[in-house]
């Protein structure tokens, strides 16, 4: 998962997220279809039905959706968070027409409008919307974009695309059982996380152009560990927008100035709990094997650092609490 992969935001956007949630319900009919309501949407106010009964989403959308049980006949494909879906939510993935690719470059405007939807969400953020005939697929059903900003912002997000949906009832059901084992886990961390420095490297990094990722709080790797207690330490030296915002690139050689003051540092894992060619790079390193949390054993990577729901958060939080556990011992 690098920051340029499909619907994923560019460290480079210079993007904010709109956070006006959808507000209010009306009592036009349209065409005979049941009330509507204004929605604030990255794309403007938009008049949706008040319960959709038939919705596509696209991007960061497809597992919010999925999660709140909308009433989704089409998705695009999220390849990227089936390992982090529950069996459950894997089969409503693997059962639903998929109406576009990994990019926005490949919807497919015919099996949009076959679907029939009465509401379409895109996920994506708002420079990829210039890769969407947004003309047309308005001329389908009311369009709704609600697209990431900074990393952390799913929480946020995946609210609004839900309250879109018709389902913030489920959501806050999610919501609340992510929050319950945040919460245990703080308190779980609260004596061994005290007074420690922690820093993060990710999984975006360029190997081949001897760089690595550096990823602060708010990033996809560290926003959730924050939830459980862990305090990263430092900000990116020039903000970019977007992940931009919360990670940089540094070249390796950089590592010690990074990460020489950190007390723990954690790394990105793939799904498979192996780390990525970009993550192995820094592993491999001399400088790395130099930095004082690494001389002290205190180095731990974990799984799961792309989730952008509150189950799928879950299984983060879980990773988070293995990868810690020695900490408890010391």
């Amino acid at each position: 998962m690098s920051p340029r992969k499909p619907w994923r935001l560019a460290g480079v956007l210079a993007v904010a997220l709109a956070l006006a949630a959808g507000c209010g319900s009306g009592s036009g009919e349209s065409g005979g279809s049941g009330k509507t309501r204004t929605f604030a949407a990255d794309n403007g106010s938009v008049t949706i039905p008040a319960d959709p009964k038939r919705v596509v989403a696209t991007g960061y959308a497809v597992p919010a959706l999925i999660e709140a049980d909308a009433a989704l006949v089409g998705i695009s494909s999220w390849k990227r968070g089936l390992p982090m879906m529950t069996a459950e939510d894997r089969a409503t993935y693997d059962k639903l027409t998929k109406i576009a690719g990994e990019t926005a470059a490949e919807t497919n405007y015919e099996a949009i409008a076959k679907a029939k939807p009465d509401l379409i969400v895109i996920g994506v953020p708002k420079p990829v919307l210039g890769d969407l005939d947004m003309n047309r697929l308005k001329s389908i059903a009311p369009v709704v974009a609600i697209g990431p900003s900074i990393p952390a912002a799913w929480r946020d997000l995946s609210r609004r695309q839900s309250d879109a949906a018709g389902r913030l009832q489920n959501f806050e059901a999610r919501k609340a059982a992510y929050e319950k084992k945040a919460g245990e886990l703080k308190a779980k961390y609260k004596d061994a996380l005290a007074g420690l420095k922690f820093g993060h490297v990710g999984g975006y990094g360029e190997a081949s152009s001897g760089t690595f990722q550096r990823e602060f709080a708010g990033s996809w790797g560290t926003n959730i560990a924050t939830d459980a207690g862990v305090t990263y330490y430092g900000q990116v030296k020039k903000k970019t927008g977007g992940s931009g915002d919360v990670s940089e690139m540094p070249s390796i050689e950089e590592l010690p100035e990074s990460l020489g003051e950190a007390d723990v540092i954690t790394y990105t894992l793939q799904p498979d709990g192996t780390p990525s060619a970009s993550v192995k790079y820094v592993l491999d390193s001399k400088l790395w094997k130099n930095l004082p949390a690494v001389k002290a054993g205190k180095a731990y990577g974990y799984r799961y650092t792309e989730a952008a729901t509150y189950a799928s958060a879950i299984k983060t939080l879980e990773a988070v609490d293995q990868a810690l556990a020695p900490l408890l011992k010391k």
